[in-house]
């Protein structure tokens, strides 16, 4: 019997140990319990936001108390879709996170009030969310994409006290940087007969030509938004196009991804990220639509940093170089929840 206990013992010791050196989920909780009431819905939760006149689709994955993180898609209006690549490596660390459609994305409200679509309206939205997620700045962990690093960013200058960790993923502090880059890197590295006939249609607004797209596709989206052929993009990636809410994207951003031309254009926040002293994480791609370098340098102007930089991929990294995003992600996030991060 002495010997029986003594195993049991040493047993629960080995098991503890383990999940500490992991930094996954503790050993109490099922990470698979969603703690769902009434009906179950498989972690889904319709969201009541700006006095309840609308509401926003959200989805839960795990279940973490330490570890919980809010995806923020891009676009403005893309969907929560391309971020289904994360599946495929936070339930194995025991990361608990959440799918989100922004207000006017497909699986949330789409009023068509255009005063609503303003940085600081999504920015209390997101807070509106989390307090209906219960996420604080134990667990809190918010990681906003292209667009959705905007948000990421406006939010904690903001709310940071709310925030654990924060993950700005391939975005520029600056969105007349951004434009820059494009036309003084990136166009340059274009074809120029092909570039001189992009600008042509951009200077007759005519942007609905099926040929604005065919240019666009093979030169500029293929070699710095996603670096596969799009007939190979993956389903989440075409899903989420074609879920784009193309009123709201061309009102905020402008018709395309080659540089800022709607009501962003101006944006910049660059002088006040010493205010953010919040562990912080900036992701760059090689071949980005946005400039590395330009992330590599918010990095050091937060007051607690860390650059990741992704040497395969594009603005969707966590598509063409997943080899580097999630460890990098990943390790960020154990490290600032074992007290680790430097």
């Amino acid at each position: 019997m002495k010997y029986a206990i003594a195993f049991f013992v040493l047993t629960i010791i080995s098991c503890s140990q383990r999940n500490t050196e992991s930094n996954q989920v503790p050993a109490s909780v099922n990470y698979y319990d969603l703690r769902e009431t009434g009906v179950k819905s498989g972690g889904i939760k319709m969201i009541p936001i700006h006095d309840g006149k609308y509401k926003v689709w959200t989805k839960r994955i795990g279940n973490n108390p330490n570890i919980k993180v809010l995806l923020l898609h891009g676009g403005p209006s893309l969907t929560h879709e391309y971020f289904e690549s994360f599946d495929s490596y936070f339930p194995k660390e025991g990361i608990e996170y959440y799918f989100y459609d922004q207000l006017g994305s497909y699986y949330s409200d789409q009023p068509t009030d255009t005063s609503l679509w303003k940085t600081e309206r999504f920015v209390e939205e997101v807070e509106e969310v989390r307090k209906a997620l219960g996420l604080d700045n134990s667990n809190f962990y918010l990681l906003g994409s292209s667009w959705g690093g905007i948000l990421a960013m406006e939010y904690a200058l903001k709310y940071q006290q709310n925030l654990k960790g924060l993950i700005i993923s391939n975005m520029m502090a600056s969105a007349p940087d951004y434009g820059r880059y494009a036309n003084e890197v990136l166009a340059r590295q274009m074809d120029p007969g092909v570039l001189a006939e992009v600008r042509e249609l951009e200077a007759k607004q005519d942007f609905a030509n099926p040929r604005y797209m065919e240019l666009l596709i093979p030169n500029f989206y293929e070699q710095h938004l996603l670096r596969l052929p799009a007939s190979e993009w993956p389903d989440p990636i075409n899903r989420t196009f074609k879920h784009l809410n193309a009123d709201i994207y061309t009102l905020m951003q402008g018709p395309s991804e080659f540089g800022i031309s709607g009501v962003l254009e101006t944006w910049d926040i660059k002088s006040r990220l010493p205010e953010l002293i919040v562990p912080t994480l900036t992701i760059g791609a090689t071949n980005d639509t946005m400039d590395p370098r330009h992330m590599e340098w918010m990095s050091t102007q937060v007051k607690s940093g860390r650059f990741l930089l992704c040497p395969n991929g594009s603005h969707l990294s966590m598509w063409d170089d997943q080899e580097y995003y999630f460890p990098g992600v990943i390790q960020f996030i154990k490290d600032v929840d074992n007290g680790s991060f430097k």
